[in-house]
């Protein structure tokens, strides 16, 4: 939980930081304008779905490999189990109320193995959205497909591919 504290912190900080510490932005646009910029230059949505994926297959591999997947498949078995056992004795309060609180001593084991790849993904993923909110305030009210701001269309296409590349590469 400490780490996670720790992450949360220095990610505020950089977001902070972005308008007040001008090297932080400049390295930013430095390294995504010639990239990113282009790709969005040369076809706004088609190089915005390609940017989310990419970032959405690296945040993937990074939960994979980042993550003891056998304990967490383990976890997720004996969550369901439990599950179970809740829909048998669902008329019997004291019986699911000790079920639930069994439940709950899996919420600090999982937190402590899905927490690791965020060392490796927070600060980029902070970054690219400042970088996304300069490149986006420079249009007039721009809309993915008509109604869609940026960060809504990232965020849905997100939850799109995350699903999928979490099936394909068996992501717990």
């Amino acid at each position: 939980m400490k780490l996670m504290f720790v992450i949360l912190l220095v990610t505020m900080a950089i977001a902070f930081a972005w308008n007040s510490m001008p090297f932080i932005k400049q390295v930013v646009h430095f390294l995504l304008d010639p990239t990113a910029g282009k790709l969005l230059d040369f076809n706004i949505t088609w190089g915005m779905i390609l940017i989310v994926l990419v970032i959405t297959f690296i945040t993937t591999l990074a939960q994979k490999y980042g993550t003891d997947q056998s304990e967490l498949k383990k976890i997720k078995e004996e969550q369901k189990v439990l599950q179970e056992e809740m829909k048998k004795y669902k008329d019997h309060p004291d019986k699911v109320l000790e079920l639930n609180k069994k439940q709950l001593e899996f919420l600090p084991r999982t937190m402590d193995l899905t927490t690791r790849p965020l060392l490796y993904t927070a600060i980029p993923f902070v970054l690219f959205f400042r970088w996304f909110g300069d490149y986006f305030s420079s249009m007039e009210n721009f809309r993915f497909f008509g109604l869609l701001s940026w960060f809504w269309f990232y965020f849905i296409a997100t939850i799109i591919f995350s699903t999928i590349l979490r099936k394909v590469l068996k992501v717990y």
